[in-house]
């Protein structure tokens, strides 16, 4: 289970995906956002799969490595679809047992939030998956430079968001091996119900936390090493420059949210 989890990793490129201005992906990623929750039937819904059908082949990421991703989920997915049957209003699939609390509109309101979560998850990964740590942090200081105005720590808060995102995958990495060395020595963490498996991992977080810990403070040292004092007065190696692909996109995306929100206020 914990090596599916994806969220963080990046996958070098050279495609058009990879090559877009962060911020504009960034951006781009918010519009889908905001369509995305705007859509309410099938039309709205193919538009949205389309849309991110074309992103996926652009940024040549393997659909495995998406869905992949969406293996940890599978148990919200599960319990948000059946909150959605059963306690949905409508017209009653059948008067026999538990189908007389299923309803049409609950089976539909399902399918609609299973496809929301799931197109949700896939798009957000492939901004991780086609966008590095660093240019991340470089896009959301960028577009969240007005708040200095008012002295909002803009560069350390996009600096521990980064940081937070990189060290997913290490710790990911490092709980499954004292999950392994844990097994080596008679651990047993599959068997039993799940208050039993919720137990069995409570011997895990003293040693994961001991590393992160640890991990943090040589991060630290590093940092202070090097002279790391904040964003004030720091330059950027890679200046960000929006070029005619990333316009390009943004206003494709714009067109998108724009079209979603007319067609969910003419019901279609």
């Amino acid at each position: 289970m914990l090596k599916d989890i994806t969220l963080g990793q990046f996958f070098p490129g050279n495609t058009v995906v990879h090559r877009l201005d962060p911020r504009a992906k960034l951006l781009a990623v918010i519009l889908y956002i905001i369509a995305l929750f705007n859509a309410k039937s099938v039309l709205t819904y193919g538009i949205i799969i389309a849309v991110l059908a074309l992103c996926i082949i652009a940024s040549k990421v393997k659909l495995r490595s998406l869905t992949k991703g969406l293996k940890p989920i599978y148990i919200i997915v599960v319990f948000t679809a059946i909150m959605n049957l059963f306690f949905t209003g409508g017209t009653p699939v059948a008067d026999v047992w538990l189908l007389r609390h299923v309803t049409y509109e609950g089976m539909v309101a399902a399918v609609y939030m299973i496809l929301r979560i799931i197109l949700l998850i896939m798009g957000t990964f492939l901004l991780t998956y086609t966008t590095s740590p660093i240019a991340l942090t470089d896009a959301l200081e960028h577009l969240l430079a007005p708040l200095k105005k008012i002295h909002v720590p803009v560069h350390e808060l996009s600096m521990m968001m980064s940081i937070a995102l990189r060290f997913i995958p290490t710790l990911i990495e490092e709980t499954d091996k004292i999950m392994s060395a844990q097994k080596a020595r008679g651990g047993d963490f599959e068997s039993g119900n799940i208050f039993q498996r919720a137990k069995a991992l409570v011997p895990i977080l003293v040693p994961l936390f001991i590393s992160a810990f640890r991990r943090a403070d040589e991060l630290a040292m590093a940092m202070e090493c090097r002279c790391y004092h904040g964003g004030e007065g720091r330059t950027a190696l890679y200046v960000l420059r929006y070029k005619t692909a990333d316009y390009l996109v943004l206003i494709g995306f714009v067109l998108l949210t724009a079209g979603m929100i007319t067609l969910k206020h003419l019901g279609l």
